[in-house]
């Protein structure tokens, strides 16, 4: 009824464990159903939540089942957002509703059940906030181990998530893909169960879901939104309506919209240039911590579902961003993250520049909430605090003072630190104290420790004494 495929070569793969590549051909695998013997077979009862859906996941052990109630979450329909974009059909699919209050609740309910039914003890996953927050959550109930690598720049209200639910955080990395890397790599040498977003094909099964439940709420729409990291989140949409037309519950797939910011943009750019490869973006940036991803792993799937679809591509400023959001907290009550407020970002300007019927209907997909990044303005009146010569130096003095009693990794300086500066800005104090040769650094356990050299304790010295001019 269901195979692991490699939809370029063909080649099947074992369900479980679940692994994302070929290793013939590079491809990324994913679940392939027999439709027709599904239809046989598929009743859907409970209420619409996340497990209502269990017949169209590839297999699960009830017994073994982690859920903290995600899914079911609300379609809203717009009123006031709407009359001002001039649009009149506009939902936003809110799932900022889940447990730790983002989409990827759904993923890490159906990745950390499928650990404990492989009889794992430990997971792992990469992830720049919204899936780390969750897994560590889930793994929490189920009594697993949780290491999450982030990169340097996560949002500091998906770090508190992960430490509040007693997740090991390594730092590993500048970028996301360097921190996926050392997810992969990790998960070889300890045996870990592989949770990492783009590396595990049950996060497309899980997502898919989505699409589900907006049919049963009763929209068939004509268009979906979504915001674009890795490509993934929008072939996991893709393929649900997908399925929905082949069960026969639809005649119509919608266009798939894919949203990312201006100057984080490679499938964007990849479209617009008709290309089927996506390139690398060049020193991406963007307040949309979510969805700053430079090697999109899934960028060549989101290319086939904006095609396959009829879809586009379209990117936003970070100020269009940030406008966006305001208007969703101040006009429909929303307050959600940077990334979720891309698409109605994305809307805005599509209405404006006539690229879209007024009178479709538009779901736009709100996948993490404004709590979970509370930093943005802050960031700014702690960056500006920071110019300053005497609070930097003041800052280095007390990290030196710190890392002088013993070697120490950058997550457990932060702590020291008791919350005085951002995890960034301990990097950043790190990293360029290291340039400065007042501190070495050196690998332990996939851990990044920062040790003082004799140049930083005279740098101390020096500093003491002129405390006592």
């Amino acid at each position: 009824m269901v195979v692991l495929l490699c939809p370029r070569c063909r080649r099947e793969f074992p369900l479980f464990p679940p692994k994302y590549m070929c290793h013939g051909c590079g491809g990324l695998l994913e679940y392939s159903y027999n439709y027709e013997e599904m239809k046989e077979n598929l009743f859907l009862e409970g209420p619409i939540s996340q497990w209502r859906y269990k017949v169209v996941f590839p297999w699960v052990d009830e017994s073994k089942i982690i859920s903290l109630g995600e899914g079911g979450t609300p379609l809203q329909r717009s009123n006031r957002l709407a009359g001002k974009i001039g649009a009149k059909n506009i939902y936003f699919k809110d799932e900022t509703r889940n447990p730790t209050f983002s989409f990827r609740d759904r993923c890490a309910s159906l990745l950390v059940s499928n650990a404990l039914q492989l009889s794992y003890d430990s997971v792992v996953c990469a992830s720049n906030g919204n899936l780390g927050a969750s897994v560590s959550a889930y793994s929490s109930k189920a009594g697993l181990e949780c290491h999450v690598i982030v990169p340097l720049e996560v949002d500091e209200g998906k770090l508190a998530q992960m430490m509040v639910y007693d997740a090991d955080i390594v730092q590993g990395g500048r970028t996301l893909e360097e921190a996926v890397e050392n997810a992969e790599k990790m998960e070889k040498e300890n045996n870990w169960y592989q949770a990492t977003a783009d590396l595990n094909p049950l996060v497309i099964e899980a997502q898919k879901v989505i699409s589900y439940e907006i049919f049963e709420q009763g929209v068939t729409p004509d268009l979906i939104v979504v915001p674009t990291g890795s490509g993934g989140t929008a072939y996991s949409l893709w393929k649900g309506f997908k399925e929905l037309r082949k069960l026969g519950f639809i005649d119509e797939t919608p266009k798939v919209v894919c949203v990312q910011p201006e100057d984080c943009s490679p499938i964007v750019d990849a479209y617009v240039k008709g290309l089927n490869v996506v390139e690398e973006a060049i020193k991406p940036r963007t307040v949309a911590l979510a969805v700053l991803v430079s090697k999109p792993i899934y960028g060549e799937k989101a290319l086939q579902a904006i095609r396959e679809s009829g879809g586009v591509a379209v990117s936003v400023s970070d100020y269009e961003i940030l406008r966006a959001q305001k208007n969703l907290a101040t006009l429909e009550g929303l307050f959600v993250e940077p990334a979720s407020a891309s698409t109605v970002a994305a809307v805005m300007k599509m209405v404006k520049e006539d690229e879209i019927d007024r009178g479709d209907k538009i779901i736009c997909l709100l996948t993490g909430s404004g709590l979970k990044a509370p930093s943005i303005i802050d960031e700014f009146s702690k960056r500006r605090r920071l110019k300053g010569f005497e609070t930097k130096v003041g800052m280095k003095e007390e990290i030196l003072m710190l890392i002088k009693k013993e070697p120490v990794y950058g997550y457990k300086l932060w702590k020291m630190l008791q919350g005085k500066i951002t995890l960034q800005a301990v990097y950043q104090h790190l990293n360029q104290m290291k340039r400065k040769g007042f501190l070495t650094s050196y690998t332990q356990n996939g851990r990044r420790y920062f040790k003082i050299t004799s140049k930083g304790m005279k740098a101390l010295k020096a500093l003491e004494e002129l405390r006592g001019i």
